[in-house]
């Protein structure tokens, strides 16, 4: 047995488990658990990464300057108060690494996005989860669990897997609240199908212990290729600048990601197509008997009466070739989390769905 022990927290980390791809006996299946993007990415993107293909042999920069000047120009903000990071769960890595430690406390909530914990625990910091009220983060109760020795606050919104949104109003008193030694980090993961939203971009223009994170993974249909990015301050990004890897990011993926972020059409078609079938498919679940809050993301939670009911769901689902995720390890065993499909795909779900239910009626 070898005598080489990990740090204090690493074997505390429950390993993430992502969404399944494959049914048994089936060769195609509707993938409806990771929230990807049913249209794919852009043919721009495309074309853009085919094209950096003829220069593999040559080291990407180091400072992501164009990609950077992109994403400021679309957002409307300052290229060099952005970083980028292989998927916004880089950024993130980078935020507990500069800012959190042994003996340190980071804030997560009921139902967040189970990386936070693990980002905790890599650097040996202590989790705390606050609980959530309907599935919604409570802004008093992190406030509630502040303490001398928090250093970052996690929230997700809209949030995964539940699917809710705070209102700018209670998000501003969140920050409000917190001391200004506690790093808030505001994860717009899904930002783009919030209509309206921000992502946290003016919260961190107000407030210098606000950063946002963003990611191509959504919306962009680039999840394959792993880009995110961060915006705060001049002075956070100067510290997370300085424990970036310097080639984190090939130029393939810099040169998708800058073509991908620049077609806005692209994006816009997405967001429209995301909320018509997302309302369709909400409005069908609670017409069944399913408890389904209000999406602000690319995905529904479907409550149903108990987990073993969840459970017959899921399995019904699998059995038309449909491929859903379980959250009980979310602490919510009774529900699946649905990616929003295309109308082809939407038609699916509520189908198999359907039948279930009425067959649950029946029996």
């Amino acid at each position: 047995m070898t005598q080489i022990t990990p740090k204090p927290g690493i074997m505390d980390i429950a390993l993430y488990v992502s969404g399944e791809s494959r049914l048994a006996g089936r060769d195609t299946v509707l993938k409806l658990s990771s929230n990807e993007n049913p249209l794919g990415c852009s043919e721009k993107a495309r074309t853009a990464y085919a094209a950096a293909a003829a220069d593999l042999h040559r080291y990407p920069n180091t400072d992501h300057a164009p990609l950077r000047r992109a994403i400021g120009e679309v957002h409307g903000l300052d290229p060099d108060r952005i970083i980028c990071g292989v998927g916004s769960d880089e950024v993130l890595q980078f935020v507990v690494h500069a800012f959190a430690g042994a003996g340190d406390e980071v804030i997560t909530t009921e139902h967040g996005f189970s990386m936070y914990p693990i980002l905790a625990r890599m650097v040996g910091a202590t989790p705390v989860t606050v609980p959530e009220v309907d599935r919604r983060i409570d802004v008093n109760a992190i406030l509630v669990a502040v303490t001398e020795r928090t250093r970052v606050v996690f929230i997700a919104n809209p949030a995964n897997p539940t699917g809710t949104m705070l209102t700018p109003e209670e998000v501003q008193r969140l920050v409000d609240g917190l001391p200004q030694t506690v790093l808030l980090v505001h994860d717009g993961a899904y930002t783009e199908f919030a209509a309206g939203a921000d992502g946290g971009a003016t919260l961190v223009d107000r407030h210098p212990n606000v950063i946002m994170t963003r990611t191509f993974s959504k919306i962009h249909g680039l999840g394959g290729l792993r880009i995110g990015w961060g915006y705060a301050s001049r002075q956070i990004i100067d510290v997370l600048n300085r424990i970036r890897q310097p080639f984190n990011l090939s130029n393939a993926q810099m040169a998708a990601a800058e073509a991908a972020i620049r077609d806005t059409a692209f994006r816009d078609h997405c967001a429209d197509l995301n909320a018509r079938m997302r309302e369709r498919l909400r409005n069908s679940l609670i017409q069944m008997g399913i408890g389904c809050d209000e999406s602000f993301a690319n995905f529904v939670l479907a409550r149903f009466a108990d987990a073993p009911e969840a459970e017959a769901a899921d399995a019904a689902l699998r059995e038309d070739g449909i491929l859903v995720r379980r959250v009980s390890s979310y602490g919510l065993p009774a529900a699946l989390r649905i990616t929003v499909g295309d109308e082809d795909g939407v038609t699916r779900v509520i189908d198999s769905l359907g039948r279930f239910m009425a067959d649950r009626r029946g029996a």
